[in-house]
């Protein structure tokens, strides 16, 4: 018995928010001073570290819960399945359904419970749950679902990443530039074919790390100090994952049995593209190898970070041939790594 992913889907909003969409934005630092750039300058630096120049935004009257259930939707007719024979479906979010113009946070019920409602699943042995786990989220899903699959308890898993950070950002942050919409999910299954989950490994560094991703007032001191928004120690956040993730994404490999020179794509977290190019160097450099040409695709520079969402939306928009250059064939290995909120890191290295 081999434990595969036998169907994708994504939701990308429509709506797309444009670097140049920021340029009236009061940007301030974190004790209330105003930054000493011109908003242009603030973007263009923002955009040659980021790699970012547009992001998506879900449309007003959409929640977490609505593109969470799109996307699975979507994977479902993929794999083909009946929704009814689906034994757990996970939903890896950090902000539950915040509606638009609030400033709460909806978890009761869960998003993952909504989504079955909404998939208009009967079997009451479907069982329904949220994990909270940071961006690696979604992955984190993938492998609870490998356990359940294993262990017996499971034939088949539905695991969904879905968020709407656009609503949990400070507009006077020149971090809210980064964060973005969006959702992806796919169906984990029991297969006889050849491949899948090869290996797997997750790691959580609370000691010191864990407020690098917190819940913080408005940079604006003039603003309500009760209203909580998205913050991060960015320095701090790259230095972390420079020296961990590389390090776990080798840890996984070499568990997996399989060579470096074998691996045909590796899935980063999309979070900022210099770091994930930084990750990468780091990760080839523990090999001693070149990094070979096309390996990792890259979604940020037009969709920002949807955190939970943005490798499963990634690995669609490739299997799906909707990404330049980029697909994949059957046999290659691929590699999926992410790195978040807690700090938590986790890493898959998967056949496909």
């Amino acid at each position: 018995m081999n434990i595969k992913i036998t169907g994708t889907g994504s939701y990308i909003p429509d709506t797309i928010e444009k670097n140049d969409a920021f340029h009236e934005h009061a940007f301030l630092n974190t004790d209330g001073s105003v930054i000493n750039y011109p908003n242009d300058v603030i973007i263009e630096k923002f955009q040659a570290i980021t790699g970012i120049a547009e992001r998506r935004y879900a449309n007003s009257h959409l929640n977490a819960s609505d593109i969470g259930f799109f996307a699975a939707e979507k994977a479902i007719m993929d794999a083909k399945i009946d929704p009814e024979t689906i034994d757990y479906i996970i939903v890896a979010h950090n902000f539950g359904d915040v509606k638009h113009n609030t400033i709460q946070s909806d978890i009761l019920p869960s998003l993952a419970v909504r989504i079955k409602h909404n998939l208009r699943i009967k079997n009451p042995k479907c069982v329904a749950y949220d994990i909270l786990f940071g961006c690696p989220g979604w992955i984190e899903g993938v492998i609870q679902a490998k356990a359940f699959i294993q262990s017996g308890m499971a034939k088949r898993c539905l695991v969904i990443g879905t968020e709407t950070l656009s609503r949990v950002i400070d507009k006077h942050d020149r971090d809210a530039m980064i964060f973005s919409d969006g959702a992806g999910a796919a169906i984990v299954e029991a297969t006889e074919e050849a491949g899948g989950i090869l290996a797997h490994e997750t790691a959580s560094f609370t000691y010191d790390e864990a407020h690098y991703l917190y819940f913080g007032s408005s940079n604006n001191q003039s603003l309500s100090k009760d209203t909580r928004y998205i913050k991060m120690d960015g320095r701090k956040i790259y230095e972390f994952a420079l020296l961990h993730v590389p390090q776990a994404m080798k840890t996984c490999l070499d568990n997996s049995g399989t060579a470096i020179e074998d691996v045909k794509k590796i899935f980063i977290h999309q979070a900022n593209e210099k770091m994930d190019e930084a990750i990468l160097k780091r990760f080839y450099r523990l090999y001693k190898t070149e990094i070979p040409e096309n390996i990792m695709p890259m979604s940020i520079q037009t969709l920002g970070n949807s955190s939970v969402a943005t490798i499963p939306t990634l690995l669609d928009l490739v299997r799906n041939h909707k990404l330049e250059n980029h697909n994949l064939n059957k046999g290659d290995v691929v590699i999926f790594a992410s790195v978040g909120a807690g700090m938590h890191i986790n890493a898959i290295v998967y056949k496909y």
